[in-house]
């Protein structure tokens, strides 16, 4: 997946609209908004140039070379650099849910997936990944149930909407209708079981509509407790 990232862009929620636009206008079909609120202390906030007021989070999934026009022309175009106009970061995705999903998320990008090097995959390995599941709302417990199936020990699940392409449906899937997102940490050994049991019981064919990716996890806290559990259990 060396190609492809996950761009986080935090907003006032006034300017949602005005992201999406911005974000369709270059090519990117699909986001995903959820609400949020900034928490942090208040000259932090002054130094990223946010208010403490309510917040809009756009998901995107991009590749590489929309990332760098993105760059640009957010500071061209939208001021993003400016105090209040917030701000946006990008990681990269280590694994997706299948090729239809991958169409679905990147369709209007131009997409040039790279056979992956020794060295490239090394800086990607760690111990943990974060699969996120993107699905129709009321639909959680189909979906990690498959997930708890395959190993998974839990999950943190939000609300959103989806937006693009000013269309209700987009390659078949609703879009405005609003969306759950659920957050799990897996073993890195686990995280492929997991993502295909998902995609089987709860994915794209299924009611559920689930869209399934995952995210490198470099560092991490409190799992070695849970750690010890699995390995009394096998």
């Amino acid at each position: 997946m060396k190609d492809l990232l996950l761009l986080f862009t935090i907003i006032q929620r006034s300017d949602g609209a005005e992201y999406e636009r911005f974000y369709r206008d270059h090519g990117v079909q699909v986001s995903y908004s959820l609400l949020c609120n900034g928490t942090a202390h208040a000259r932090t906030l002054s130094l990223l140039g946010i208010e403490k007021t309510e917040k809009a989070m756009l998901l995107s999934v991009v590749t590489e070379k929309t990332l760098k026009t993105l760059k640009r022309d957010l500071t061209v175009n939208m001021k993003i650099d400016l105090p209040n106009r917030g701000v946006a970061m990008a990681v990269p995705m280590s694994g997706i849910g299948g090729v239809r999903t991958l169409e679905y998320v990147t369709s209007g990008q131009v997409l040039e997936i790279e056979e992956h090097k020794e060295t490239e995959e090394k800086k990607m390995q760690s111990d943990y990944e974060l699969i996120v599941a993107i699905y129709e709302k009321g639909y959680t417990d189909l979906v990690m149930d498959a997930a708890r199936e395959a190993g998974a020990r839990g999950g943190t699940t939000v609300r959103g909407k989806g937006t693009g392409a000013g269309a209700e449906k987009f390659f078949g899937l609703s879009l405005a209708e609003e969306k759950e997102i659920v957050f799990i940490v897996s073993d890195q050994a686990k995280k492929n079981e997991i993502m295909k049991a998902i995609m089987q019981n709860a994915g794209i064919d299924t009611k559920a509509h689930a869209l399934v990716f995952s995210l490198p996890v470099s560092e991490t806290a409190g799992f070695r407790f849970a750690d010890e559990v699995d390995k009394e259990s096998e």
